[in-house]
């Protein structure tokens, strides 16, 4: 039984104020030709298709579209909400267009029923988790002690009643302890919503959404398929790809990746704007159309540097220098600093200057479910 795993689509996002339509277009076309061709029973998409919880017409647009041409290929769709999602705005019709299916993850309720797929090998059960934070499953589980992301995540799976006859799949979108980040992901700082491997030990494949670098976590049998496009210049060096995941009964999975080759590339480089204004370089390079980071070398700032560079590097996002000023200025760009960290490590920062210490571990899971209700209350 063959799945395509994707996830983090992101769709309407902007990266460095460029719109990131075209490229979602032009990758999404490429999925739909790997999927046609290798004809999978169903199709993953673990989370975050949109990039904001109420996402542009545009974007809407892109995924109508996409959603059609998927049905188009008579295989089972299986979606789930992830953090940047709004489950309510996702789930929208969920019931009417299964027929076509097309499966949408509901809000979570505190029941997860499956979808059953058959073939020669046995019955593969499909479990949708969307993204969920431990206030979610408090609501339905009262009694439950959940303390933490690991708790939320283990008690919904125990209620799920899986059969350990059958191959089991679970979709969720939640960042797995040991996983690699990349900078475009939206995580919070320190830990506080890590989870636990060892949740996933009843299932045969966990296909995961919410961090951009594809990769296994602990086996082949836990993984990230990644973003489908670079979504920062972290992750210049990363390749994109589309996951096949393969169960040929229990116990037996092999998992391939399928490269996906996008419109514009995104690159860095580093020099003296004398030497990457050259036409021998930039001709040979071929980065004129790609998104470009690119760092001067230069001791005295270039006048109107971007711009002139534009005229070259027609996708440039993002321009700094790398010299002696730069390297010895002491000078933090503080609106950036506290954009990386998350209202949790804030806190606790501003805890530690005003008393002198570190808060203990009670007092920052105390914090932590402070913070959690006063966004369940803004939602």
């Amino acid at each position: 039984m063959k799945f395509v795993h994707i996830s983090d689509l992101h769709l309407g996002k902007r990266v460095n104020e460029f719109s990131m339509i075209e490229d979602q277009k032009y990758i999404l076309a490429q999925i739909i030709d790997i999927i046609a061709k290798e004809a999978p029973h169903g199709i993953f998409i673990a989370g975050d298709v949109y990039d904001k919880a109420v996402p542009s017409a545009e974007a809407v647009e892109l995924f109508d579209d996409f959603l059609v041409q998927l049905a188009a290929l008579k295989t089972q769709v299986f979606i789930i909400s992830g953090n940047h999602d709004s489950p309510e705005r996702l789930a929208f019709g969920n019931r009417l267009i299964d027929a076509s299916g097309i499966h949408i993850s509901p809000i979570y309720s505190g029941e997860i029923k499956p979808f059953s797929l058959t073939d020669g090998h046995g019955t593969a059960d499909i479990y949708m988790l969307p993204f969920i934070k431990p206030a979610n499953v408090r609501k339905f589980y009262p009694e439950a002690k959940i303390d933490s992301y690991t708790d939320a995540l283990r008690v919904a799976v125990d209620k799920m009643c899986i059969n350990e006859n059958n191959m089991n799949i679970l979709l969720t979108h939640q960042f797995v302890t040991g996983a690699c980040r990349s900078e475009s992901e939206d995580i919070s700082v320190g830990g506080a919503d890590n989870v636990d491997a060892s949740v996933f030990d009843g299932f045969d494949y966990v296909a995961l959404g919410h961090i951009h670098r594809p990769q296994n976590v602990g086996s082949e049998r836990v993984r990230y398929c990644g973003t489908p496009l670079k979504y920062s210049f972290s992750e210049v060096k990363q390749e994109k790809s589309v996951t096949v995941a393969e169960l040929n009964g229990k116990n037996c999975l092999n998992v391939r990746t399928v490269p996906l080759i996008p419109l514009r590339d995104m690159c860095e480089i580093k020099g003296r704007y004398s030497e990457l204004t050259l036409k021998s370089f930039y001709e040979n390079t071929g980065y004129t159309q790609d998104y470009m980071h690119i760092t001067l070398t230069d001791e005295d700032d270039i006048p109107d540097a971007v711009v002139k560079l534009r005229t070259i590097y027609h996708n440039l996002m993002k321009l700094d220098y790398d010299n002696t000023r730069t390297r010895h200025s002491a000078e933090v760009n503080g609106v950036q600093f506290i954009e990386n960290k998350s209202p949790l490590q804030l806190f606790s920062e501003f805890f530690e200057l005003q008393n002198g210490l570190k808060m203990s571990a009670e007092q920052l899971d105390f914090m932590q479910k402070i913070i959690e209700s006063v966004w369940e209350d803004e939602q």
